[in-house]
């Protein structure tokens, strides 16, 4: 189990604009993500976690911030066009294995990006969201991104970890108790030898190597729980 002074250090990371990984837990994914504050991504950001994490590099943001952007779920989305799109109704992500709903929303690209997948396009993406979002500037979203792009956008549960307990929760989580723009990056980390997640060891070995804090998820809800 983490220590608390573990998860102290955790929180000075997210604001040094480091990365933390974190894993879930043993009865959701099983997996551990790469975790950074949006507000903080440099293109050095996204090709660490594009070489070393090789998941999907996506962003978290609060719910209380996709109020106020207009961001709603993907399935939202899907229920509003089943009329004209029928099929839709066919594909409702009503089987995940590990959870009962998605945090999935659209995809944005910056509009002073290129083609959007670069590093450096992703990580003006990011950044700029983030800190629209920090300066409250929410009218300005149509403006200055559009859609569809090439950074996944996830929506934060309401009560964050007292509702819904995946890394979207616990990423944002952490960066509200830093005292962060909750706003964040979380990318799994996958294991090319087993073409699986990685595990929990190997991530452990990894964070050594590079000098990274890892945490357990559960001791980052309750470290939130008794905070909020």
């Amino acid at each position: 189990m983490s220590e608390l002074n573990d998860i102290e250090k955790g929180f000075e990371a997210l604001r040094n604009g480091e990365f933390i990984l974190v894993y879930d837990n043993d009865d959701r994914e099983g997996e551990v993500d790469m975790i950074i504050a949006s507000e903080f991504v440099t293109p050095e950001s996204v090709a660490t976690m594009r070489d070393n994490a090789g998941g999907l590099i996506c962003n978290c943001i609060h719910h209380d911030f996709c109020e106020s952007l207009g961001i709603p779920f993907m399935t939202d989305i899907m229920n509003a066009a089943t009329d004209k799109y029928p099929v839709l109704v066919t594909l409702a992500p009503n089987d995940i294995p590990y959870d009962e709903r998605s945090s999935f929303s659209f995809w944005v690209n910056h509009r002073d990006s290129f083609t959007g997948i670069t590093d450096h396009d992703r990580a003006m993406t990011i950044r700029e969201l983030a800190l629209l979002c920090k300066d409250g500037k929410f009218d300005e979203f149509g403006e200055k991104f559009r859609s569809p792009g090439h950074v996944c956008l996830l929506r934060g549960a309401e009560d964050s970890v007292k509702n819904r307990q995946g890394h979207t929760e616990i990423g944002l989580a952490m960066c509200e108790m830093a005292g962060v723009t909750p706003v964040c990056v979380v990318c799994e980390m996958m294991d090319s030898e087993t073409n699986k997640a990685t595990s929990f060891e190997k991530a452990k070995k990894y964070a050594e190597e590079n000098n990274l804090v890892i945490l357990k998820g559960d001791d980052i809800i309750n470290k939130y729980l008794e905070e909020f």
